[in-house]
């Protein structure tokens, strides 16, 4: 136990001291902060409200990013954007990971004819470019953020199969491993105590990288109108409808393509750092 407490503070000592790790953490908290505030309600105006009297005017004391082409308060829209955008992301990768790891493992560790089976129909996902698979997905399913979520889920749980049975195939052959089975233990106790625990650090820098690709499809889904539906704002959906706007209302455009920039980088960041910080070679160089 003091073993892995030493390991999780030394991993984290190394994480603090990486400028773009951190840098990475504060820019996805800061958007954190910004989904919690539409979550509890906190923002200027209502996001579908509109305000005739001021349609498309700029960013003021009153409506800090400006007002759309129907009064509504671009500030508000882009908050609830951005929680939108986290909730069906973080709901995406967290059915990725889940499907994904487990059969990862298993086929790694069982082999034969169920990593065979596993590993050809991952083969045939990668076979398709991944906004295209969602587009299809969505497409067949609908346009509620339930069916986005999952179809962005389905296409990333192919890479979540591959992160994770790479490095069970390389484990299970260890000596310790070997003993393990000659001693009587059981297959849950050495993939609970012995298997995941190899395989969790590249696992959590799949997720934060994940994250970020599952932010981009579904802006790119929204953005092509097979996402979230208006009036409900979404990030890409408001990319969108500003595209006729941006010659003379700027804010419409610029406000809500910031956030997701901010948040994929971050993500990105926060992805690298972990990567070094939990890479035992990278830290010893």
């Amino acid at each position: 136990m003091r073993n892995k407490e030493e390991k999780v503070k030394g991993a984290l000592h190394y994480y603090l001291q990486s400028t773009s790790g951190v840098v990475g953490a504060v820019l996805v908290l800061l958007m954190v902060i910004v989904a919690f505030c539409s979550i509890f309600g906190i923002t200027p105006y209502d996001p579908v409200e509109q305000h005739v009297e001021n349609i498309l005017q700029g960013p003021s004391t009153h409506f800090w990013f400006g007002t759309d082409e129907f009064g509504r308060d671009v500030f508000s829209r882009t908050l609830e954007g951005m929680r939108r955008s986290l909730t069906v992301s973080i709901s995406a990768v967290t059915f990725a990971a889940t499907l994904g790891v487990s059969f990862g493992i298993l086929a790694g560790y069982v082999g034969k004819w169920f990593d065979q089976l596993v590993t050809r129909i991952s083969d045939v996902f990668f076979a398709f470019p991944a906004i295209l698979l969602a587009l299809a997905i969505v497409a067949s399913l609908g346009n509620d953020w339930h069916d986005t979520a999952l179809a962005i889920g389905v296409v990333y749980t192919p890479i979540f199969i591959r992160v994770a049975r790479g490095p069970v195939l390389t484990v299970k052959e260890m000596d310790y491993i070997k003993i393990s089975r000659v001693l009587g233990f059981s297959s849950i106790r050495i993939l609970r105590k012995h298997i995941f625990p190899n395989v969790f650090a590249p696992i959590v820098v799949q997720v934060a990288l994940s994250l970020s690709w599952a932010i981009l499809t579904e802006s790119g889904l929204s953005f092509l109108g097979l996402g979230t539906q208006p009036p409900t704002p979404s990030l890409g959906l408001m990319v969108s409808e500003a595209q006729p706007l941006a010659a003379f209302a700027w804010w419409t455009l610029v406000f809500p393509s910031l956030f997701i920039t901010i948040v994929v980088v971050g993500l990105n960041l926060v992805g690298d750092g972990l990567r070094d910080a939990l890479d035992p070679a990278r830290r010893s160089s």
